[in-house]
């Protein structure tokens, strides 16, 4: 299987469940793996072929930035409902950091997989 992926995607977007956070955007980080075929590409040479992972970035940097999701958990499944169904991806990985949540930790996110490998 290839995965191709994005790193360290940051996004600021509203999330959380209490008031200062419904009202300060904060940050995000993503890092997605997504499974698909390079063959052809690989063989062509050909953008047509692969999975471009620019338009990928866009269409999530701009759900994300626009979303006001009360819970992390509904923010990465929605992430990934958009890969699967949008990008004709058939398993994706992703990992959602939300930095400084947790006073003492660096760390503090969900890692989620859909789909089938």
């Amino acid at each position: 299987m290839d995965i191709i992926f994005l790193g360290q995607l940051e996004i600021e977007t509203i999330i959380g469940i209490y008031d200062w956070e419904r009202e300060t955007k904060q940050k995000v980080l993503l890092d997605i793996e997504m499974a698909f075929d390079i063959r052809k590409a690989a063989q062509t040479d050909d953008i047509a072929y692969t999975l471009n992972y620019k338009t990928v970035s866009k269409r999530i940097i701009s759900f994300v930035e626009s979303s006001h999701f009360f819970l992390v958990e509904t923010l990465i499944s929605e992430i990934a409902t958009i890969i699967l169904s949008e990008f004709n991806v058939p398993w994706v990985r992703i990992t959602l950091n939300k930095k400084g949540a947790i006073r003492g930790a660096s760390d503090v996110g969900i890692i989620i997989e859909r789909g089938e490998k």
